[in-house]
């Protein structure tokens, strides 16, 4: 069995560079209520239907609120000829390491 990529919080370059696309699989209302800044926003559900929009020569950092389906589009991706990795503890942890989140 392949371990799953993550990273945590600490882990993560501040400020997030543009080499890293940060992707974030939460649901509109979730996404609404605050996000990494430069965060590309694609529901999981809808992540097979847009995955062109995810560049395959660039690395991806998966997000969702505490983790399980930001693990799952870090698998997808994968999968997929993708170079992801899952945040660990989504944005809760974000959030609780003191990091900024925007709304749009």
């Amino acid at each position: 069995m392949t371990q799953l990529p993550t990273v945590h919080v600490d882990g993560v370059p501040q400020p997030v560079p543009d080499s890293l696309l940060v992707l974030d699989v939460r649901e509109p209302h979730e996404w609404q209520s605050g996000h990494i800044a430069g965060a590309h926003h694609i529901p999981l559900g809808d992540l097979p239907a847009r995955l062109d929009e995810v560049p395959a020569e660039t690395q991806v950092l998966c997000v969702c609120h505490v983790g399980g389906r930001s693990a799952q589009a870090t698998m997808y991706l994968n999968q997929h000829g993708r170079e992801a990795v899952d945040l660990a503890g989504g944005m809760d942890a974000w959030v609780a390491s003191g990091r900024e989140t925007v709304r749009p």
